[in-house]
């Protein structure tokens, strides 16, 4: 698997056969910043891909979590492990699933989703995170790499946008797996009245988005984001 550059500065990361999860690399003023990590093997991937940047690990200051679900932070542990000096940054209302090492009970909207939590193989390995993501902050060091809390796929759950390309990378607030931007499955959201609502607080003048589920979307095609967008704004309160 191969890096992909969206923009200046910032690379999409597959960290799975096709497009179906993906991280990111964002360069910045101090060196690298990691959003999300995937799976339990997405270690190799990552490590696979500083090597094809030609970077080091020392270069990775930064993982921004988008929101603890197994398949963004089950590989997190190991990679830690790896580049131990890399803060880990999440939201705090996200943070306890991050240390409890799970999704706990009541989660998830729907009661498949509350069966898939408990099988052990979509736990992960506790981690405790460095520091706290905070809505319209900059993240320290990224060069522009802002915050927007987006609750409702998880109470803590947060978008990206990359200020200086206006690159969106939108985490599970939207997934890219069909014709067109959707929202992802109901029943894997913690509320998901809430993260409909919270699709009208992504920004619209994007020249890139990043997904973690779904192949991105830049140029022409951003169109397509955008009038997913437009639509949401019309969601009734």
């Amino acid at each position: 698997m191969s890096t992909q550059q969206l923009a200046i500065g910032v690379w999409r990361v597959p960290t799975s056969k096709g497009d179906r999860d993906n991280a990111f690399l964002v360069d910045g003023d101090d060196g690298l910043t990691l959003v999300d990590v995937g799976w339990a093997g997405a270690p190799c991937v990552l490590l696979g891909a500083l090597a094809e940047l030609g970077r080091k690990l020392i270069d990775l200051r930064r993982i921004v979590i988008t929101h603890a679900h197994p398949d963004h932070v089950r590989g997190l542990a190991e990679f830690r492990r790896q580049v131990p000096d890399a803060r880990v940054l999440i939201h705090s209302d996200d943070a306890a699933w991050l240390h409890r090492g799970r999704v706990p009970r009541g989660g998830r909207h729907g009661a498949l989703g509350a069966v898939l939590d408990a099988m052990p193989l979509l736990h992960w390995t506790p981690v405790e995170p460095d520091g706290e993501l905070v809505d319209g902050a900059v993240v320290d060091g990224s060069d522009g790499l802002r915050v927007v809390h987006t609750p409702g796929h998880s109470p803590g759950h947060v978008v990206l946008l990359h200020e200086p390309t206006r690159t969106l990378l939108a985490g599970d607030a939207i997934f890219n797996r069909g014709s067109q931007p959707a929202q992802g499955p109901a029943m894997l959201a913690h509320d998901p009245a809430t993260a409909a609502h919270s699709l009208q607080l992504l920004p619209v003048d994007v020249t890139a988005v990043g997904f973690a589920h779904g192949a991105p979307l830049r140029g022409d095609q951003v169109a397509r984001y955008q009038t997913y967008r437009a639509r949401s704004a019309r969601i009734p309160e």
